[in-house]
């Protein structure tokens, strides 16, 4: 079983960048497949990024491709989130998630896939 703790969410102006981090204690990141989900209010949960277990393939939604980039530190402690070009519409509550039957060919985009999820770290991104 793995915990997750996110952090790194805070008050950005439009256009600035964040990063957040995702760490795991009890297994490493390596026995997982990784996401990022967001929920902004009144919306449902939406993929924002995955990385396939053992970190070979990552996957992005289209509205942040180019924009964010998902990484894991080499020890696979630590789950990133590089967030660059924020808009307002970025703003949403940030979970990581691990899904331990994971695939290393490809990356989990559903959230219904994912076992163990952190407690969320809030994103503002003001115009």
């Amino acid at each position: 079983q793995v915990q997750l703790v996110e952090s790194g969410g805070g008050l950005v102006q439009a256009g600035g960048s964040l990063r957040l981090s995702c760490a795991a204690s009890g297994r490493t990141l390596n026995d997982y497949a990784m996401g990022w989900f967001r929920q902004a209010p009144g919306k449902e949960r939406e993929f924002v990024a995955a990385m396939a277990r053992g970190g070979g393939r990552t996957d992005y939604a289209d509205s942040v491709k180019g924009r964010f980039t998902i990484s894991r530190d080499i020890a696979f402690r630590t789950l990133y989130l590089q967030m660059n070009s924020l808009t307002p519409e970025d703003t949403a509550v940030y979970y990581c998630a691990a899904d331990q039957s994971g695939s290393r060919a490809y990356a989990t985009v559903k959230g219904e896939h994912y076992d163990y999820w952190g407690q969320g770290t809030q994103v503002t991104v003001s115009s």
